[in-house]
């Protein structure tokens, strides 16, 4: 009962994690700016992994595409990639993972088997978890870098919302991977298996102690 409860936690987690991991993927607030100097003319400016977006007090919003990949930075580039392959093991993860779980008839039927198939789920999360953090701390450092540099001319950004879901989810993902590989080697260790030879053996000794017992009567 407390694996099915740890796998059960662990694949909600990584799924969580999935979803933010989504969002943040999605968003276009990694980095923001402001500039308010006045309720009426206060302008923000926010940037993600696909577009940049502008928006005035007033209410309008205005996002414009970035036009092609080899005009990008190295590292916007690097993010796009380990985000997308993050997502990619995540959804692995969480469908192998569902596959695994002992309270499901789906896969295959033997524990052993389900407790493997778990186990792969669980590593493909803490991978996904691993490949979402990467990119994000990646993101913030190149944001502190320009923000704290005083020959920097251009635009000074903050870390925007994205980021911390991108944290939390890669933390999800990781923390779920790490309950499903627990409870894949929690449940291992219940788990008997008697050979041919220690059959035969209990098979022996039932029969040596009735013949005992035949002998006494």
């Amino acid at each position: 009962m407390a694996v099915m409860a740890l796998q059960i936690v662990g694949l909600v987690m990584g799924f969580l994690g999935l979803i933010l991991q989504i969002a943040s993927t999605c968003s276009n607030t990694w980095r923001v700016s402001s500039n308010a100097d006045s309720v009426i003319s206060a302008t923000w400016v926010f940037e993600g992994l696909w577009m940049n977006c502008a928006a005035s007090a007033l209410g309008s919003v205005q996002c414009k595409w970035f036009r092609g990949l080899l005009g990008l930075d190295s590292y916007v580039q690097g993010c796009r990639a380990l985000m997308i392959v993050s997502l990619l093991l995540g959804l692995a993860g969480v469908i192998v993972a569902l596959l695994g779980l002992k309270c499901t008839k789906i896969g295959s039927g033997n524990e052993q088997t389900k407790g493997k198939i778990a186990l792969t789920g669980g590593v493909c999360l803490i991978a996904s978890g691993l490949c979402c953090i990467i990119p994000v701390s990646w993101y913030a450092y190149q944001i502190t870098q320009e923000f704290y540099n005083p020959i920097y001319g251009g635009t000074k950004y903050e870390l925007g919302p994205a980021l911390y879901m991108g944290w939390g989810g890669a933390i999800l993902a990781i923390l779920g991977g790490a309950f499903l590989c627990c409870s894949c080697t929690g449940g291992q260790k219940g788990y008997k298996y008697a050979g041919p030879g220690q059959r035969n053996q209990q098979n022996i000794y039932k029969a040596s102690s009735a013949g005992e017992t035949k002998a006494y009567v």
